[in-house]
C-alpha cells in the first residue's frame, strides 16, 4: 500500500495546512492525540483576541489588522478546563483506533473494514463487543461463518474501550507533521525509558 495508511482515516482541513495551532486543555495536555487537537491559525487568533486561550508558543509569521500586529500562535492553552468525555462513541474511526488500525484476524494494516464476530445472520449485534477491524481478505474469508467454521482466530477479544484507553492508543499514531514548538506538550506525561 503506497503512502501512509492513516491518511485513509483522517483528512486535515485545508486551513490546517499552514500554521496550525496545537490546542491544550487547561491542564496543558492536548484535547486529543489522534486526531491531534489542532485549530487553523485563524481560530487560534480569534480565541486569543476573545481571551479564551493563552498563547504559549508562536510562529515567526505575523498577521496584521489596522490596529494591531500579532504573531501566529503555534500552541494555545484553554483558560477553562474541558472535561473529557467518559463514554466513547461507537464509530468506525474509534473502532479502528481501538484495534490500532490492524486486522484482528491476521494483523494486516491496510484495506480495513469491520466484521461482526458473531455474524448478523446468526443473531450477532453491532456493538463494541461483537465488531472488530478486519482486512478485506479476512472479512471475505469469514463471511457469515463463525470463527470456528472459518478457521480464523481473534488476536484479542473485542470490548468497549474507555476514553483514556483510546487517548493512550492515539498517542502511538503521531500526525505526519509535528512542529518543534509542540514537542514539549505532546509527550511530557509519557513513561520514561530506563
Amino acid at each position: 500500500m503506497d503512502g501512509d495508511f492513516r491518511t485513509n482515516f483522517t483528512k486535515a482541513p485545508g486551513a490546517l495546512k499552514q500554521h496550525p495551532a496545537l490546542v491544550l486543555n487547561a491542564d496543558y495536555r492536548p484535547l486529543s492525540y489522534y486526531p491531534l487537537s489542532l485549530w487553523p491559525w485563524q481560530d487560534a487568533v480569534k480565541a486569543a483576541f476573545l481571551d479564551r486561550v493563552d498563547i504559549i508558543a508562536e510562529y515567526d509569521e505575523v498577521v496584521r489588522s489596522p490596529s494591531m500586529t500579532l504573531r501566529i500562535p503555534s500552541v494555545v492553552v484553554l483558560k477553562d478546563y474541558v472535561k473529557p468525555q467518559k463514554r466513547v462513541a461507537f464509530t468506525r474511526f474509534n473502532l479502528f483506533l481501538r484495534d490500532e488500525f490492524c486486522c484482528q484476524y491476521c494483523g494486516a494494516k491496510g484495506d480495513l473494514t469491520f466484521d461482526h464476530v458473531v455474524p448478523r445472520a446468526a443473531g450477532g449485534i453491532t456493538s463494541w463487543e461483537n465488531v472488530v477491524a478486519a482486512c478485506a481478505p479476512c472479512n471475505l474469508r469469514k463471511g457469515s461463518k463463525s470463527l470456528r467454521q472459518s478457521g480464523l482466530a481473534l488476536r484479542k477479544p473485542p470490548r468497549r474501550p474507555g476514553s483514556q484507553e483510546l487517548l493512550n492508543i492515539g498517542r502511538k499514531f503521531p500526525p505526519n507533521h509535528l512542529h518543534e514548538s509542540w514537542m514539549d506538550f505532546l509527550y511530557w506525561d509519557a513513561e520514561l525509558e530506563a
